[in-house]
């Protein structure tokens, strides 16, 4: 492991995982216990609590099917109902109730012995926080919400490991609000454009609701490598928990596992294919796209709200956003080989359950990884309560 000081600093890469489990298993505060468990420094497990990468259950949790024979038996030594018996923190709660994980949240904090704490030593961290000016990105400021123009390159809300270095925190910064913001919807970390993040819970939970109603409009523009036709584009996404997201045009037999995926484009225009400075400025990723002379920006109204749903869906047309490290790989392998594609215009029948199988892990393997910092993708609008509340995000990164 490299050697460790502080958090910040923060460095331009990411360093590989490293999640950490541990039982408390004498009385002290948490801070100084991980400190002597894993031979970090008192102040760099200060960062990570205040990161929001230290996390506690009261009794741990069932380890996953992927868990090593070692944390197996981990959990099983700290789990026997003999042993649970005589923990004072966890009477009258189920065992099911106290392996629930909530996030540390100050330094001094004590555990009862037999408590369980999973310590993320590398969280996931965003440099490109560091070198926004958050104040130029502010749209609009009201008693109940705030606008902003999400920059590429950064998370609205923070990752599972790291909810310092986010928009809601540096907005909330930015305007000096005593009060934090609040994150009422998510677009992708390599996506720019409009969010409105809430001043109160209230707002929050008001504005979860016109959501779920359908009452907020979000339009997009797509900076796609090859031309898109107008009009409406139905797909259906396969129900899964990470990336990438597999779709399909889809026929009855998908309907149960599958989600519906639809979307209208206004408007494609030819434009140019970004330049090498802009791509150099952004991190535009290469991806191997063979012509780059001209790209294609499309005005997108986004009918269904999925995870990574214009990005799928373009590439699975075979026009993938400029930079889709992620999804433009696999574009390029089913433009050159149809059949590689489970769920293409080839679909062919499988043997057995192990064949369709096979096809599907080595369709995910065509596909790349996230990519860095942008995507030719922006959140342009966003309005609700049939145009009362409008904002139009400013010019995208490619013109």
């Amino acid at each position: 492991y490299p050697e460790y000081s502080r958090l910040l600093p923060c460095p331009s890469t990411n360093l590989p995982p490293r999640i950490e489990h541990l039982v408390v298993q004498e009385e002290t505060t948490v801070c100084a216990y991980i400190s002597k468990c894993l031979d970090l420094p008192p102040l760099y497990v200060a960062d990570l609590i205040q990161f929001g990468a230290v996390y506690y259950a009261l009794v741990c949790p069932v380890p996953p099917s992927t868990a090593t024979d070692e944390q197996v038996q981990f959990y099983k030594q700290f789990t026997t109902p003999e042993l649970l018996k005589q923990r004072h923190s966890i009477k009258g709660k189920t065992v099911r109730e106290a392996q629930k994980t909530f996030r540390v949240t100050s330094v001094d904090e004590s555990f009862e012995v037999g408590t369980y704490l999973r310590v993320h030593v590398h969280p996931k961290r965003f440099p490109r926080c560091y070198e926004i000016d958050w104040k130029s990105r502010i749209l609009a400021v009201s008693d109940s919400y705030v606008v902003l123009d999400k920059p590429s390159g950064t998370s609205v809300g923070g990752t599972s490991d790291n909810i310092e270095e986010s928009c809601a925190t540096f907005a909330t910064r930015a305007l000096n609000l005593t009060s934090p913001l609040f994150t009422t919807h998510q677009i992708d970390n390599c996506t720019e454009g409009c969010v409105v993040l809430a001043r109160t819970k209230e707002y929050c939970s008001v504005f979860h609701k016109k959501i779920r109603e359908k009452r907020v409009n979000k339009l997009y523009l797509g900076l796609a490598a090859a031309p898109v036709p107008c009009g409406t584009m139905t797909h259906y996404m396969l129900q899964a928990k990470l990336a990438p997201r597999l779709v399909s045009e889809g026929s009855q037999i998908y309907m149960e596992k599958w989600l519906l995926c639809k979307l209208e484009v206004l408007d494609c225009k030819e434009v140019p294919w970004p330049s090498s400075f802009i791509r150099d400025a952004y991190q535009i990723e290469d991806c191997g796209w063979p012509a780059k002379d001209v790209a294609y920006e499309c005005t997108i109204n986004l009918l269904t709200g999925r995870t990574h749903q214009i990005r799928a869906q373009l590439a699975a047309c075979g026009a993938p956003l400029v930079g889709d490290s992620m999804y433009m790989p696999a574009s390029l392998a089913e433009i050159t080989c149809p059949e590689v594609n489970p769920f293409g215009s080839y679909i062919r029948s499988h043997t057995s359950d192990d064949d369709e199988r096979t096809a599907i892990d080595n369709w995910i393997s065509l596909h790349g990884k996230e990519p860095t910092v942008a995507i030719g993708l922006q959140a342009c609008q966003i309005s609700w309560d049939n145009g009362e509340h409008i904002y139009q995000a400013r010019s995208p990164w490619w013109r």
